[in-house]
């Protein structure tokens, strides 16, 4: 039996490297976010969180939702989707417009935040996200909703996510052939942390780092808004890599024996635990330990922190996470990595684990799924009955819409 045609379903789709996660929501009479069906398909039509087999993708993608659909009962048209990659560039911008009536209205703050747009970008780039970190009125600084204000001099000062034409424009026609329209492409580093912090994170200074099968994604807050983005082309793939390298192995092989008995730091594991690992061919499986496996993987995980302590340093961010980093995405699981990280970057971590959802306990409980549920959590923010137009995931509801129309028109 269907379920009632006049439900209102959010639906976020999550293209990774590694799986496609389909997830379809529903919104409580409170607001909240129940989360109906689920769907993951394994997928091999992306390299470092870009599409480079339409074919692959369409099939992984058509699978997730197919296995969603079915487990909510339901049909589905449109999706929030996920977009990352080493293609995504950002930039902090300043825009300032004279307010025209003595009071600030939506136009006032619609206008501001084109002129802090209004930046020379490469050709083969597109805007994505215009997002406002704070206003300032008459050099007041902090403040976070002018409307209403009096004043004669309104600035803005904005984070601008930037992407490659030609990625969206793969990543539309991927989604398009399985049937669905995208409603909005959303940075996944903002999707996952929406999924994982605490408003008390955000105002202290907290670094959320998205550790998926492709890449690393980073995104730094402080005083509510979002201070720095960057991706990292160093990630779960390239220990599996490492791994089939070392103990000669295919690299499926390689994956399974990472995610079953991997561990980041060998001093966790026993000296005497076997590991059984098949051969390349018709070589015989071999008997390796756990902590040869850690003593392959530490190494890569620590290049990784080391770039992400870097990419800090390099943006003058580090000093503005008082609140530690949040470890979130797939790789985050891995035993060990949350005490190697804190070794390498020197400031407290922590799992993140998605939150503010309710139904499916598979999804509340992995931060494989965290990119997903900030997806659904964006979705609800851009519905008028639930979202602030101005939330701190999305910028400037209307001005994301025009981007979002151009972007569909040049499609």
């Amino acid at each position: 039996m269907s379920r009632r045609n006049n439900t209102e379903y959010l639906v976020s789709l999550d293209v990774g490297t590694s799986k496609v996660a389909a997830m379809i929501g529903e919104v409580g009479p409170a607001g909240q976010v129940q989360v109906v069906g689920l769907g993951v398909a394994p997928t091999r039509g992306l390299k470092k969180g870009v599409v480079v087999n339409i074919e692959h993708t369409v099939e992984s993608i058509r699978r997730a939702v197919e296995a969603a659909e079915l487990m909510a009962n339901c049909r589905v048209r449109a999706a929030h989707v996920g977009i990352t990659g080493t293609h995504i560039r950002s930039l902090n911008s300043v825009g300032v417009v004279p307010i025209r009536h003595r009071e600030i209205t939506a136009r006032d703050v619609d206008a501001v935040i084109e002129a802090a747009s209004a930046m020379a970008i490469p050709a083969d780039q597109q805007i994505l996200h215009v997002v406002p970190q704070e206003y300032v009125v008459d050099g007041q600084e902090g403040i976070q909703d002018p409307i209403g204000m009096s004043g004669v001099r309104l600035e803005a000062k904005v984070h601008m996510v930037t992407g490659t034409l030609s990625a969206a424009q793969n990543l539309y026609k991927c989604v398009e052939r399985c049937g669905l329209t995208v409603e909005k492409l959303v940075l996944q580093h903002l999707a996952s942390s929406d999924a994982v912090l605490s408003a008390d994170e955000r105002d202290l200074g907290v670094c959320v780092v998205d550790i998926g099968g492709g890449t690393c994604d980073i995104a730094v807050y402080k005083g509510g808004s979002i201070r720095h983005t960057a991706v990292i082309p160093i990630a779960g793939d390239l220990v599996t890599s490492d791994i089939a390298v070392a103990f000669r192995t295919p690299a499926q092989y390689a994956e399974q024996i990472k995610l079953r008995y991997g561990c980041a730091l060998p001093e966790l594991v026993a000296h005497d635990a076997p590991i059984d690992v098949p051969g390349v061919g018709e070589s015989p499986t071999r008997h390796l330990s756990r902590q040869m496996l850690a003593e392959v993987m530490r190494p890569r995980f620590e290049e990784l922190f080391r770039y992400v302590r870097k990419e800090l340093h390099r943006a003058d961010v580090y000093d503005l996470i008082a609140g530690g980093v949040v470890l979130t995405g797939g790789v985050a699981q891995t035993p060990g990595i949350l005490e190697l990280a804190e070794e390498v970057l020197e400031v407290a971590v922590r799992l993140g684990l998605p939150h503010q959802v309710e139904g499916i306990e598979e999804v509340t409980r992995s931060p494989a799924f965290a990119t997903g549920v900030g997806l659904l959590l964006f979705a609800r923010q851009q519905r008028p009955a639930f979202g602030n137009r101005r939330g701190s995931s999305g910028g400037s509801g209307q001005w994301l819409g025009k981007i979002q129309g151009w972007l569909k028109g040049n499609f």
